[in-house]
């Protein structure tokens, strides 16, 4: 919807460039055209994924939330606690999802590789309600917000060591 709305305001600004007239002069004088290039990250458009000519991130994008404001908490081992440094992300998430109320999220909960299957999944499910009820609290309406839980199904890093587990136990806020 918004690359649609982006396409006609562009069409719309071509289109009027392309019929500039001066008022008062007759057609057999010459007349100049100007030909104005738009960048679509300064209209709040975006190009493929958000990100505009200029490899900036349009405001309300999915980049934007990624780049922006961040789109993960990490969780220590074995826990669903959301750490202060998960309180000031999910903190900006809040308030980037005041801005842009038409947002829904989908919260992914993810573990480490240890563990059974069925365990992990359980434990990302508690990973992904804590970041949820989180939002909640911080004024965010749990419409908006959807879960579900990868356990140790998609890692983000590939590695049996503490530095792989520490990043692959994680929630994250994807913008749909």
């Amino acid at each position: 919807m918004m690359r649609a709305k982006f396409i006609c305001l562009l069409g719309a600004v071509a289109l009027l460039a392309a019929c500039e007239t001066t008022p008062g002069k007759d057609k057999s004088e010459s007349t100049t055209t100007t030909t104005t290039m738009v960048d679509p990250g300064a209209l709040g458009g975006a190009g493929v994924g958000g990100v505009g000519a200029a490899g900036m991130a349009a405001p309300g994008t999915k980049a934007d939330f990624e780049v922006n404001v961040g789109d993960r908490v990490l969780f220590l081992s074995d826990s669903s606690e959301i750490s202060p440094e998960a309180r000031a992300i999910l903190a900006r998430q809040a308030d980037w999802l005041k801005r842009y109320a038409n947002v829904q999220v989908m919260i992914e909960g993810h573990c480490d590789e240890r563990g059974t299957r069925e365990y992990n999944i359980g434990l990302g499910d508690r990973r992904a309600a804590a970041v949820k009820n989180y939002l909640i609290a911080l004024g965010i309406e749990p419409y908006r917000i959807d879960t579900t839980s990868f356990g140790k199904e998609k890692p983000l890093v590939l590695g049996s060591d503490e530095t792989s587990w520490s990043q692959n136990r994680r929630g994250m806020t994807t913008v749909r």
